[in-house]
């Protein structure tokens, strides 16, 4: 089994950027620990701040895979381009977002990404992620 871990802007700032909203782990600490939670999944990390390498990469995952946990970031609100590529894919999309995004500031309850996703995971920290591998993982 393949699954894709993609994250958006800032997210490569996890650790150091704003950590009573994200935390204090950095992600490769984070994705080092998920590896090692699911040893029979073969992963792949992508981190991006530019929308179109995003698209890329949910374009060149998005066939191949048996799933993606995307992390759209501030594109989550803004980017129409990122749902439809998820909506152009066949490989199987949860939306994860480490903050609650429905708690924050009213721009940040609009996404353009999760009516194209399979179910989205809001506000759980980076064990969103977990949970949106173990959910992949057991619908195949």
């Amino acid at each position: 089994m393949k699954i894709a871990i993609i994250n958006g802007p800032n997210l490569n700032l996890l650790g150091k950027r704003e950590p009573d909203v994200y935390g204090n782990q950095l992600f490769d600490d984070y994705y080092t620990q998920l590896q090692s939670l699911f040893p029979t999944i073969t992963f792949t990390y992508f981190q991006s701040n530019v929308e179109g390498d995003l698209i890329n990469e949910l374009q060149r995952t998005g066939f191949d895979f048996d799933g993606i946990v995307l992390n759209p970031g501030g594109y989550t609100h803004t980017s129409v381009a990122i749902g439809d590529a998820i909506a152009a894919i066949k490989t199987s999309v949860i939306e994860v977002h480490i903050s609650n995004i429905h708690a924050r500031e009213d721009f940040r309850k609009i996404s353009h990404v999760s009516a194209k996703s399979a179910g989205s995971i809001i506000g759980l920290g980076l064990k969103g992620y977990e949970l949106a591998v173990r959910w992949l993982s057991e619908r195949k």
